[in-house]
């Protein structure tokens, strides 16, 4: 699944004030024609704006945002990417992807920005398949990534994002041979709340034993 129309460069700004994440969205919609493609709060009071559009307008409006951050001292990170990843693109918006492949990587880093930057560079790099990329959201102002197929290109697409994470990076997993069951759930998402029972035929459960108030 895509999305009907993808911007050509992203920008992705994140504040360690609400006061200031608001000043500089409206700054920076003002400063060129870009999308706002999305802006909010995420743990710990924490706010992020992505914005897209031609390399231009949203360098330009990035540019804007940066000297807000500068000017409040809030800026916590920021990243401009102005020949996105198609995956990427997709993946920013809640666009999933299957898991692909017999191998899956996840990352975790303490910057939003820093996993889009690590990210971008690992699925232009190899031919692995972005599945997931959840930004602050339920993640305590982490972000997370998900990335499949075989073992030799996801070892190097999640070595890629370890080096470009740098400081910034939280955690890392490799898992050569997927549980087919895993990865249905997967498929699904990451958030536990939307995370569907996971019953394999072979399940052992204990045997019914009669309670004393069933009497």
């Amino acid at each position: 699944m895509a999305t009907k129309k993808r911007h050509g460069a992203i920008a992705l700004l994140e504040f360690e004030t609400v006061a200031a994440g608001v000043l500089a969205s409206d700054v920076m919609v003002k400063r060129s024609p870009i999308a706002l493609l999305r802006c909010g709060t995420i743990h710990p009071g924490r706010f992020l704006i992505l914005v897209g559009g031609s390399v231009a307008s949203t360098e330009e409006a990035y540019a804007a945002g940066l000297q807000v951050g500068e000017c409040e001292a809030a800026l916590s990170g920021s990243v401009f990417l102005g020949d996105v990843h198609p995956y990427l693109h997709d993946a920013v918006l809640g666009i999933r992807r299957d898991v692909e492949g017999d191998s899956l990587a996840v990352i975790e880093t303490h910057s939003s920005p820093a996993l889009l930057a690590a990210v971008d560079a690992a699925v232009k790099s190899t031919p692995v398949v972005l599945s997931e990329v959840r930004l602050g959201d339920d993640l305590g102002g982490h972000a997370l990534a998900l990335l499949s197929g075989d073992l030799f290109d996801v070892e190097v697409a999640l070595d890629i994002c370890s080096e470009l994470a740098g400081e910034k990076l939280l955690a890392r997993s490799l898992l050569p041979r997927l549980d087919s069951d895993l990865r249905s759930v997967l498929d699904q998402g990451t958030s536990f709340g939307h995370c569907a029972a996971m019953e394999p035929s072979g399940a052992e459960y204990p045997e019914e034993v009669a309670c004393s108030w069933d009497a």
